[in-house]
């Protein structure tokens, strides 16, 4: 297991000053963390000034456009509000290029509906999805993905033949694998890469006491929550379950970076010790009969 396939996000860092966030960046890349995820209107211009000279070249810088921003730069998936959204994340970011650009903010595929006449179908056309492939053609975009929970969305997206990844959250984690059936099958086929965000379950991995009806609110489908009882599993045999979390996602079967939402240095710091800590085979094993997951991936069977 290596860092490599660990991002690091810009959605959370609004608490941290910026002189905090800049050393955060620099000890992510130190560490191997070169994948960077930033996001419209939470201080990209930090992110710019970290990756200030040759830095930039060094890493895979990656924005949104996202629906959920209400500010002057972007509020919904018009074509004007996207081209403005990835303009000013150029400007912030202090680049002329952005290796890939997320549509962010459409999640299900109800969204579209006569209640919510504010709403823009990005992948219609006119809308986000035409004027990103605009500025793919014009080099200020390499990739185009999308981020959303539904599968339902990303196959849309994906039949467009525009997307070259996908971001998912809470669909692949210990606690779920329903994105292994769901949509890891459709991104192998079409060479889809898939980013997996929450690898820590929102907070349910953490190592922090777990909320059984949180649990039930956050992955769907929960029967009986067991968050819970993989924490104890882990104290009673010494086990950091941040560890698990983050090498189980590492090692899904599919082409993919796990991007944890770290929010400090010592959380940047944490997710490297997580990503190459030994975890025996024995270990993975007696966790997956406990718990009915899958570790076959992770055993590299």
């Amino acid at each position: 297991m290596t860092p490599g396939s660990v991002g690091l996000g810009a959605a959370s860092w609004q608490s941290q000053t910026e002189d905090e966030t800049i050393a955060a960046i620099e000890r992510s890349l130190e560490l191997g963390m070169n994948f960077l995820d930033t996001y419209p209107g939470q201080v990209e211009e930090r992110w710019g000034k970290a990756l200030a000279g040759e830095r930039r070249r060094q890493v895979y810088l990656q924005a949104k456009v996202s629906s959920q921003v209400k500010n002057e730069m972007t509020s919904d998936h018009t074509a004007a509000a996207t081209r403005r959204s990835v303009e000013n994340s150029l400007r912030s970011c202090r680049t002329d290029y952005l290796d890939s650009v997320l549509i962010h903010g459409h999640d299900q595929p109800g969204d579209i509906d006569d209640r919510a006449r504010q709403h823009v179908d990005p992948l219609a056309p006119g809308n986000a999805l035409e004027e990103l492939v605009k500025m793919r053609q014009e080099g200020s975009i390499r990739y185009i993905g999308i981020g959303a929970r539904s599968a339902a969305v990303h196959r849309r997206a994906i039949e467009t033949g525009e997307i070259a990844l996908i971001l998912t959250y809470l669909e692949y984690n210990l606690l779920t694998q329903a994105a292994a059936s769901e949509l890891f099958p459709i991104c192998r086929e079409n060479g889809i890469g898939v980013i997996l965000a929450s690898p820590l379950g929102m907070g349910l991995l953490t190592g922090r006491k777990v909320n059984g009806a949180d649990e039930r609110r956050k992955i769907r489908d929960t029967v009986e929550p067991k968050g819970g009882r993989m924490l104890s599993w882990c104290g009673q045999r010494g086990i950091d379950i941040r560890h698990l979390a983050i090498q189980y996602c590492m090692a899904a079967p599919v082409d993919n970076i796990v991007l944890p939402g770290q929010a400090s240095l010592e959380e940047v710091e944490g997710t490297y010790e997580a990503a190459t800590a030994n975890i025996s085979a024995a270990v993975w094993r007696e966790f997956g009969e406990e718990f009915d997951v899958d570790v076959s991936s992770v055993l590299g069977a």
